[in-house]
């Protein structure tokens, strides 16, 4: 998907659009839909504080306190299905995670605005393991130098794992779309450090 033009940048990401059989993941969906505490935080824009156009949610260790946008998330303890799934995720990307940001779009209207996962508290070439769950919802990436755009389609069951300098060169969304039917679960894994803002 990535090899149109050579000369193009390119994010340094593994894609695994089959991850998870879609039938063992459905229940695992409604579990979560169900359990979780969701919320709907406000965040900190140019206009002053707005509603995120989705609901939230963080599990993980204790310390692992993560700030973004304004929005200070103390985690709840692990639900034991995300724990397993978290499990699953260091297995295929070699990595370790002490916490995730579960993030609900309800439908089309719901999304996720350009940014970078880049606070100081996951590090300067953070390792993010990012699985979907439900419908099929375009991820986009955009080269912060170069403005050149990559899309995916994030499947259901699928797993994206984003490394090395993506977050310092790149920036990524989730955009509204209306042709969008059904609700999209998605699970960042990821290392935060807390000590880093304290």
């Amino acid at each position: 998907m990535f090899d149109l033009f050579d000369d193009i940048p390119k994010p340094d990401i593994g894609w695994y659009p089959d991850w998870l059989a879609a039938d063992a993941v459905s229940d695992l969906m409604g579990a979560l839909i169900a359990e979780v505490a969701w919320q709907q935080d406000t965040m900190t824009t140019p206009g002053g504080r707005k509603l995120l156009p989705r609901l939230t949610a963080w599990q993980g260790e204790p310390d692992a306190v993560y700030v973004y946008s304004g929005i200070r998330n103390v985690p709840r303890p692990w639900m034991p299905a995300v724990a397993s799934l978290r499990d699953a995720a260091q297995d295929t990307c070699g990595a370790r995670f002490n916490s995730v940001l579960l993030n609900r779009y309800r439908d089309g209207q719901d999304s996720m605005g350009w940014h970078a996962d880049k606070e100081c508290e996951l590090g300067p070439e953070p390792v993010i393991a990012s699985v979907s769950l439900g419908t099929t919802r375009t991820f986009e990436f955009r080269h912060a130098r170069t403005h050149a755009t990559h899309a995916l389609w994030l499947t259901h069951g699928s797993l994206l794992v984003m490394r090395g300098r993506t977050q310092l060169e790149w920036i990524h969304r989730v955009p509204k779309e209306l042709s969008a039917r059904g609700e999209r679960i998605n699970l960042t894994f990821r290392w935060v450090d807390a000590s880093k803002h304290r």
